[in-house]
């Protein structure tokens, strides 16, 4: 099987497009969940119910489910210039990868704040009577310990992402694992195909792990590195 070209294009485009899908849902992610724990810090019951509820949805619906709301439903309130212009470019791909983020940012948002309750108070006043404003003492204060104490969770977190981005296969991305089902209908090759697919994934998942590691030793919780 591996000495065919034409089938190890197709695993490395999957694993291509895979790899993609991980990073733009990664990033996407979250950038959304460093914005909604800084909106969610606004003296507001409105706002902050309404992250809640964004939270909620994200966190208790299926992510193939929040997929395919994303792909078959969206179109339908969109108007039509714009459901025209998402429609000539890679639609699957790009409604899987908002599906994705935003998925994957509610779990962010929440590590986050839990990393912001472990901030002791009295450091956000000092900020303050040293002449921070309040946005300035998010930025240099709050969030760069958050984000350290929300590590962990955050490395595993994104294992879990890299994991559903198997999901998008659903709606027709040909990612890693469209491309070993589509290989497995083409050679029959079942048990072989899906061997060298699960080693592919575990592969990954374990560079991962070894960098999240990496940027948990390099940037500890208790600033002592």
């Amino acid at each position: 099987m591996l000495s065919d070209p034409e089938l190890l294009r197709m695993l490395a485009d999957g694993v291509a497009t895979t790899l993609r899908l991980f990073a733009g849902a990664f990033v996407c992610g979250f950038s959304i969940a460093l914005l909604l724990s800084a909106i969610n810090l606004a003296p507001s019951r409105i706002v902050r119910a309404v992250i809640a509820l964004y939270v909620e949805y994200h966190r208790n619906v299926p992510t193939v489910v929040q997929i395919m709301v994303w792909y078959f439903g969206m179109p339908e309130v969109l108007p039509q210039a714009i459901r025209l212009w998402i429609n000539q470019g890679n639609t699957e791909f790009s409604f899987a990868l908002i599906a994705l983020s935003l998925n994957v940012s509610a779990y962010y948002y929440e590590d986050i704040r839990s990393g912001i309750k472990a901030i002791a108070r009295t450091q956000i006043e000092a900020a303050r009577a040293i002449g921070l404003g309040a946005m300035q003492a998010l930025k240099y204060v709050v969030l760069p310990q958050a984000v350290r104490y929300a590590v962990p969770p955050i490395i595993n977190r994104s294992l879990i992402l890299f994991k559903d981005t198997s999901l998008a296969m659903v709606i027709g991305v040909t990612e890693l694992t469209y491309q070993v089902k589509k290989i497995e209908n083409a050679t029959f090759q079942t048990f072989q195909i899906f061997v060298i697919s699960t080693l592919i994934y575990l592969a990954i998942c374990l560079l991962i792990s070894a960098l999240g590691a990496q940027v948990a030793r390099r940037y500890p919780a208790n600033f002592k590195s």
